[in-house]
């Protein structure tokens, strides 16, 4: 089977988003992508994913292996060649990131 070689990178973006939403922070039982963690998904036509993301506070006990996780997970995706993933903390992080469903979950609605 040949492979295709035009992507369609916004069909990409939504495979990385359901991966995405399979990652807990382990404090808080939401999904990073329903918490509000992931900034930014940028994928380009050569299959190079960029995920900009936070984390709930610099001082967040998973802040070395959580942007790790989100990594590999996003790197395992047949369709993507290589991911990188950025930590910002600006703007930083507040509940007011959080999706509808999310607060819902956390009793904030």
């Amino acid at each position: 089977m040949e492979e295709k070689t035009n992507i369609d990178t916004r069909e990409l973006g939504e495979h990385i988003v359901r991966v995405l939403k399979t990652i807990y922070d382990p404090e808080i039982p939401v999904d990073i992508y329903e918490l509000g963690l992931i900034y930014d998904v940028f994928v380009n036509e050569d299959r190079d994913v960029k995920i900009l993301m936070t984390l709930t506070s610099p001082n967040c006990p998973v802040a070395e292996s959580l942007p790790m996780e989100v990594e590999e997970k996003v790197k395992s995706l047949d369709q993507v060649n290589g991911a990188e993933v950025e930590i910002t903390f600006d703007p930083p992080w507040t509940q007011e990131l959080m999706s509808e469903e999310a607060k819902l979950e956390l009793g904030l609605l």
